[in-house]
């Protein structure tokens, strides 16, 4: 006599052992280098939760060494490290970070690098010249990112630089709110949006159609063998009498900011306002960003900025409320490019 054989639905919640669901639940976890802690508690206040704890040591020898404290074990884990100065210890420490937790299996590894290392050594510029951007995407996958997330990278073709997904912010919306909110009615009727160079404009472009305003593009030419130097040609575009927001997506030693400026005030504008998102600020760029042709500068706080490195004239915005929604967004398996006015 045949057997008759008993079907189990896999599908029927009462099929599963108990505790079993709890145990596969996703579980989220936070966690840090000592790049920029404020930042990563900031996001993981917003998140409603706690960074995990993690041992961090420098030997005399100059080694980084590295501990997490909890079970990472089957987490979907999101390592938070931006790359102010010294860019490349906390690159390393990134590294050690990431092969530990994948050493302690943890079920998905994000990196959220809100400025993304080596960003300007995108491409080659003269021959046997590296392509270090490109060199860290693939650090970054060998040491055991399985996601990277950042904002406004100075090229966007980096994202096609890591074997993996990367999800690519934009730190407009919070900038924008800050000048719909705060500009006065003359600075709105005489405002110009300013490229300061030809690599910028498709940026300069989408903040002058968010703002209704016209766009003026600095043309300037950099020599290859010098670093950090630029020459203004001309300026394209009407500003005299204008109020001139002059947008970028970093300030390194701020010699471009300050002689675009200049060039503006040369040619008539009323008032200049730098807009930026990420805040290097390497000497001297405190003494340039003072420069007289400057009103105002507005960044955010992607990268720490010491008290040492702020003036009167500087405005910081917070970045954590973006990048808590960015990873809140992935974690649930949600829309990204949302945020940004896409579709989900």
């Amino acid at each position: 006599m045949a057997r008759k054989k008993k079907t189990v639905d896999l599908d029927r919640e009462n099929d599963i052992a108990p505790g079993l669901v709890a145990k596969t639940k996703k579980r989220l976890v936070v966690a840090t280098g000592r790049s920029h802690p404020d930042l990563a508690h900031q996001v993981a206040h917003h998140l409603g939760t706690e960074l995990a704890p993690t041992e961090h040591r420098t030997f005399a020898s100059g080694e980084i060494y590295t501990r997490f404290e909890v079970s990472i074990r089957g987490c979907d884990v999101f390592v938070i490290q931006s790359f102010g100065p010294p860019v490349n210890e906390w690159l390393m420490e990134l590294l050690i970070m990431l092969d530990a937790l994948k050493r302690a299996s943890a079920k998905r590894i994000t990196v959220v690098a809100p400025y993304f290392p080596y960003s300007r050594q995108d491409k080659k510029g003269r021959g046997r010249e590296p392509i270090s951007a490109r060199l860290v995407a693939d650090l970054l996958k060998t040491a055991g990112a399985d996601r990277v997330m950042s904002v406004d990278l100075h090229a966007a073709q980096i994202q096609g630089f890591f074997d993996g997904p990367v999800d690519h912010l934009f730190a407009k919306p919070v900038l924008l709110e800050h000048f719909q909110a705060n500009l006065s009615p003359e600075d709105r009727e005489t405002l110009t949006v300013v490229s300061p160079d030809m690599g910028r404009v498709r940026v300069a472009d989408t903040w002058s159609d968010s703002l209704n305003a016209p766009l003026a593009i600095i043309h300037k030419r950099r020599d290859p063998k010098v670093a950090n130097q630029v020459t203004v040609r001309e300026i394209v575009g009407e500003v005299d009498g204008r109020t001139c927001l002059l947008v970028d997506d970093m300030i390194d030693t701020g010699g471009t900011i300050a002689k675009a400026a200049q060039a503006l005030k040369d040619a008539g504008a009323r008032k200049v306002i730098v807009a930026a998102t990420h805040a290097i600020f390497s000497d001297p760029a405190r003494e340039r960003l003072q420069h007289p042709a400057i009103d105002q500068v507005v960044v955010t706080d992607t990268v720490p900025i010491p008290e040492e490195k702020r003036f009167p004239s500087l405005i910081v915005l917070p970045i954590a409320p973006l990048l808590a929604r960015a990873v809140r967004e992935v974690f649930e398996d949600g829309s990204v490019t949302s945020m940004f006015g896409g579709e989900a």
